[in-house]
């Protein structure tokens, strides 16, 4: 069975606007936090909401203080004006492109227009949309709907912006058979145009089309209707439960495409549960891999293994002994950081990837010990190294250890932004990237203090790079389940294409400057190979931005590739007869 995913499923970026708004929102903790209707059409996101502290209301009275956020739908101008009076502090989370269909009606209706609205009459962005029109609105689903309006004089129309493109553009044909003058506006957002095209291309390429989204969701609806209508076998789902997984299992190609409220968490989700339909199919021997294969993900054995790898090339880059002891040392702090610190951050893992927070919590017993036994080993070794580097890394440790635990007492929680480190925007990245630099080019500097200090300092740049890439890479997969949670990654703080584009620079430049070592004597021709792993790192970002991978174990693994290359390209370098 193969998975084809929709490269539009998921948040759209209105919804995704008016998530991050309420988070915002919500993580600063200044009082009581309301949305006027739910913010979006998905009751899971509405839960997870309400943990955060969101009530959902729409009833204004007796509220006389907090914050209130009007959802991505709109709302009436009325209704504006009766929150405003309230003295709460409005906030708009309106979707740009329904703001904007609100001002077309608003400026044709006040110069005597007609307003028409192709749209769900009950939906919450019609309701709004209605209260923009000077006259009252005519609205309409269907093309015979056009019979029953009245005469009207210099009429236009509009679309709800999830609607079905089709549609409109039926209804629009028969407006101008009986409205030759109609002035057409086609309002139809363009991520909802490509959604529903994605679906239609779905047809001739696959068995069937899962939809994933609330059974309320207009889009998502839409979405299905269309695939029903193009004849694809359909099941439109909430959750992975709700998948027919009998009549999924006797199908080779599914599509999978998302309405415009649907998480990733929960797109990935029930991607996950298709793919172990057709997983059910395979050789015991390749499904033991594939569980091999998964656990050393999961683990956090592959990023160790990884970590052990760039340290191994960061000691042929300086010139060091490559064979000793501190890439144990790296592969057990790396190891050890990683597992506390997924423990420490589990609430993340639940909205980023539900498959490791199931792993957490299934192995739980096994990866405590496992870290436990791994920060030991690694103190015991840093002694055995000498005092300097057993400090060195005992501090590195507790910096590692504390970084999600919280610093201030609960009751002066509410009162700061930033009660943990973790709580700093951007520092996730940067905390884990300098880490890796600490503990891979540092650590052996100070226990010898005779090291090449340029090519120290080069090297350091190559390790920063790679795990800081590796880690902001992370955080783009992330974003949703880190705004859940309050953490302020940077393509948080950033964007995701301002974010893309300070990696591509810091790729570039650590490029340059491995390009120009060797010339200038700093390092070894050995920097010449390591330009591999940036390319190939920069590979991982396109398949990344091209969807070429769907997110999960399998893009993960690419990226830490890159780290696995770095010792590969170090050995074959370190066994040459000769040295460049």
């Amino acid at each position: 069975m193969k998975v084809i995913l929709a490269k539009t499923a998921g948040f759209c970026m209105g919804v995704r606007r008016a998530m991050e708004i309420v988070m915002a929102e919500a993580n600063k903790k200044e009082g009581p936090l309301f949305t006027f209707g739910p913010l979006i059409h998905n009751q899971q996101v509405l839960d997870l909401l309400g943990e955060k502290g969101v009530k959902v209301t729409e009833d204004l009275k007796d509220l006389k203080a907090g914050r209130i956020v009007i959802r991505a739908h709109g709302i009436p101008p009325q209704e504006r004006e009766s929150l405003e009076k309230t003295g709460l502090k409005v906030i708009d989370a309106t979707c740009p492109k329904v703001t904007r269909v609100q001002g077309i009606i608003r400026h044709y209706t006040s110069k005597g227009h007609s307003a028409i609205i192709v749209g769900d009459q009950d939906h919450a962005e019609v309701i709004g949309l209605m209260g923009y029109s000077k006259p009252p609105a005519h609205v309409i689903q269907e093309e015979a709907g056009v019979a029953n309006l009245p005469q009207l004089e210099r009429p236009f129309v509009v679309a709800q912006t999830t609607q079905n493109e089709e549609k409109f553009n039926r209804v629009v044909d028969a407006l101008k058979g009986r409205f030759p003058e109609v002035l057409v506006f086609d309002t139809i957002c363009d991520a909802t145009h490509e959604r529903q095209q994605e679906v239609r291309t779905f047809k001739g390429q696959v068995d069937a089309v899962v939809v994933v989204g609330g059974y309320h969701s207009g889009n998502t609806q839409r979405l299905t209707q269309i695939s029903e209508e193009e004849s694809i076998t359909t099941f439109h789902v909430e959750t992975e439960k709700d998948l027919d997984k009998g009549k999924l299992s006797g199908m080779n190609v599914i599509g999978l495409t998302a309405g415009a409220s649907t998480p990733h968490w929960m797109i990935k989700t029930v991607l996950q549960e298709i793919e172990e339909i057709r997983d059910r199919r395979k050789t015991f021997l390749t499904r033991w891999s594939k569980q091999a294969f998964r656990f050393l993900v999961l683990s956090n054995l592959l990023v160790a293994l990884g970590a052990l790898s760039l340290s191994y090339a960061s000691a042929i880059l300086t010139g060091r002994e490559p064979i000793s002891a501190f890439p144990l040392l790296t592969f057990l702090y790396i190891y050890a950081m990683h597992v506390f610190n997924r423990f420490l951050d589990k609430e993340a893992s639940a909205y980023n990837d539900p498959d490791r927070a199931d792993f957490l919590k299934t192995h739980k017993g096994l990866l405590n010990i496992t870290g436990i036994t791994a920060l030991a080993m690694a103190l015991a070794l840093s002694y055995m190294i000498g005092a300097v580097t057993f400090l060195a890394l005992a501090g590195l440790s507790l910096i590692g250890i504390i970084y999600s635990i919280p610093l201030l007492p609960e009751r002066l929680r509410n009162r700061y932004r930033y009660g943990k480190i973790k709580d700093i925007p951007g520092s996730r990245s940067l905390s884990e990237a300098l880490a890796w630099v600490a503990v891979i080019t540092l650590l052996p500097v100070l226990e010898s203090g005779r090291e090449n200090l340029p090519a120290t300092i080069m090297s350091g740049l190559i390790v920063f790079t790679l795990s800081y890439a590796r880690a902001i890479f992370f955080s783009l997969l992330q974003v949703q389940g880190d705004l859940m949670v309050g953490t302020e990654t940077l393509p948080i703080t950033l964007g995701e294409r301002r974010t893309l584009l300070l990696l591509r620079i810091i790729l570039l430049m650590t490029a340059f400057i491995l390009l120009v070592s060797p010339a200038i004597g700093i390092s070894n021709f050995f920097c010449y190979l390591m330009l591999i792993p940036l390319f190939t790192l920069s590979v991982s970002l396109l398949a990344y931005e091209k969807q070429w991978f769907h997110p999960g174990i399998t893009l993960e693994a690419l990226v830490e590739s890159n780290f696995f290359l770095t010792g590969l390209l170090a050995l074959i370098w370190h066994t040459l007869p000769w040295q460049l």
